[in-house]
């Protein structure tokens, strides 16, 4: 799902795409220009954005399939305590109100959730429409456009669901994001931003002047006119990127956080256990794909003490890159890992 306008229809049309398998052309694409002021001031948010993972997760709540660990918190999250307005006005394909996504809950949940509450009365009217294609709505829906107390009941409701089925995972929706962090900037360090909008995800592709979202269902152009582009990685966001359906709303581009099993990659040549050791020629190679010092542990059958110590030994060699996320701390490899991790990767 994409929730951007058709150029043509002047209405949100639903888009999807295959995560894994999607050829670089597209029979039909939505289009999204960049100047040069649009590449400067295209940017990564700074961590997860709480409305937005709480707006995915109701998506996710309805779908099917998906990674593993989603598929998980979909069967443990209870259904029962949820309103109908919350699963209504956030179906898992089509249009979804832009209200629930504030530009303020970049600051955090509180704010983002006050923002929403303070919609205008037009606004809401009129986002309200798009969801029933603008038909008559339902006598709930015009109460909920109209009066303001209700509204605000419906904030106290979606505050609900993130407290009984987002918070809970909040701490490995923050890892995830770290960790795409990590890569993104590596990417944005190695190739520039051009690099990291060509790598976001399949459904996407780069010409360096126009980012193209390929599907079946959209077409147009979004012209970002100097205002950039922030990009958002989610935890909820599965198989395909999702953008705003007003295009007059600060540009945001939500795409699918990066997974990658930490135990994965190909073996690397005996001669590099020679040069560093077996174990840390091990430890070297989970690390790889980024992973904290407890993932390191488990993927490498070792004490956190003593995983925290090989890492540390690779860190001081300049083959590995650390930071702290939270109570977590994650590691990467440097170039220099990389390149000598490639050099003795096994044919």
């Amino acid at each position: 799902m994409i929730r951007l306008i058709d150029s043509a229809a002047a209405q949100p049309l639903p888009f999807s795409c295959d995560s894994i398998a999607v050829p670089r052309r597209f029979s039909l694409v939505l289009r999204i220009h960049f100047t040069r002021a649009d590449i400067a001031r295209t940017s990564f948010a700074a961590s997860p954005d709480p409305l937005w993972e709480t707006l995915l997760g109701l998506h996710a709540l309805q779908s099917r399939g998906g990674p593993p660990m989603i598929d998980r918190w979909r069967r443990e999250t209870d259904t029962d305590r949820m309103t109908r307005s919350l699963l209504l006005l956030a179906p898992p394909l089509g249009y979804s109100p832009d209200f629930l996504t504030p530009a303020e809950a970049a600051a955090g949940f509180d704010e983002g959730l006050e923002a929403l509450v303070r919609t205008p009365v037009a606004r809401r009217r009129a986002e309200l429409a798009r969801v029933v294609g603008g038909g008559a709505m339902p006598g709930w829906m015009r109460v909920l456009a109209e009066r303001d107390d209700v509204f605000r009941d419906f904030g106290a409701s979606l505050a609900a669901f993130h407290d009984c089925a987002i918070r809970s995972v909040w701490p490995r929706i923050e890892l995830d994001f770290e960790r795409d962090r990590t890569r993104r900037a590596r990417t944005v360090l190695d190739g520039g931003i051009g690099a990291a909008l060509s790598t976001l995800n399949p459904c996407l592709r780069w010409d360096g002047h126009v980012l193209e979202v390929g599907g079946e269902h959209v077409t147009g152009d979004l012209h970002l006119e100097g205002r950039g582009l922030r990009l958002i990685p989610s935890y909820f966001c599965v198989g395909f990127p999702t953008l705003l359906a007003d295009p007059d709303l600060p540009p945001v581009l939500v795409y699918p956080i990066a997974r990658t099993p930490v135990p994965g990659g190909e073996a690397a040549r005996p001669e590099l256990g020679a040069l560093l050791g077996r174990t840390r020629a091990e430890v070297l190679r989970m690390i790889e794909h980024c992973c904290t010092t407890t993932e390191l542990s488990a993927a490498v059958g070792l004490s956190v003490s003593t995983a925290s110590y090989h890492a540390g030994a690779l860190r001081k060699a300049g083959l590995v890159a650390t930071v702290r996320t939270g109570t977590a701390v994650l590691h990467a490899l440097t170039p220099l890992g990389r390149n000598l991790l490639a050099a003795y990767r096994s044919p």
